[in-house]
């Protein structure tokens, strides 16, 4: 049994936190994001610090409140740090191009793809071949660094696509005469 929503998450300088009903909104120099907070899970917080029960001792109940806990205190991170995610773009002519909030990419295909990211989602090249993605919403985050790797995926004989940066890919040996 997991016990997340025993731990407290405490509140660093400069994050704001205002619960309206069953709303929760977390504010910082990143940003602002806001949750729904399930109606069987019940949040305090007193000096900086906020905790996370259950209403009543069912497991479902238990559940939810360790998944809150897990989701706001990712949502205080992302607003006071923030998030990032690298991807790297193997294979001959594979070329990323950040110009405002669009990701131009020419992976091999006929045409270049015209990547419109988010709102909230910030995106840089540092080369040719790599792509940072920052952002306050870990959630959102995950999501754009998926479908951009969506669009080449690696590839187990050669290697070739986008991959995470820490991402390994399993190689297969090629096919024997």
């Amino acid at each position: 049994m997991s016990r997340v929503a025993k731990n407290p998450v405490h509140l660093p300088a400069g994050v704001d936190v205002s619960f309206v009903g069953q709303s929760i909104t977390v504010s910082g120099s990143k940003g602002a994001l806001k949750l729904q907070i399930h109606s069987s899970v019940e949040v305090t917080e007193v000096n900086n610090v906020m905790t996370f029960a259950a209403r009543d001792g069912a497991k479902g109940s238990r559940a939810q409140a360790g998944s809150t806990r897990a989701l706001v205190n990712n949502m205080v991170i992302g607003v006071s740090q923030g998030f990032e995610k690298k991807l790297q773009l193997i294979g001959v002519g594979y070329r990323a191009k950040a110009t405002g909030s669009a990701l131009s990419l020419t992976l091999g295909y006929s045409h270049p793809i015209e990547f419109e990211v988010p709102e909230g989602v910030t995106v840089e090249t540092p080369t040719q071949t790599e792509v940072v993605l920052r952002g306050a919403d870990k959630q959102l985050l995950g999501q754009v660094a998926a479908k951009i790797r969506g669009f080449r995926e690696p590839e187990p004989y050669k290697g070739k696509g986008v991959r995470y940066s820490d991402e390994t890919v399993l190689r297969k040996e090629a096919k024997k005469k």
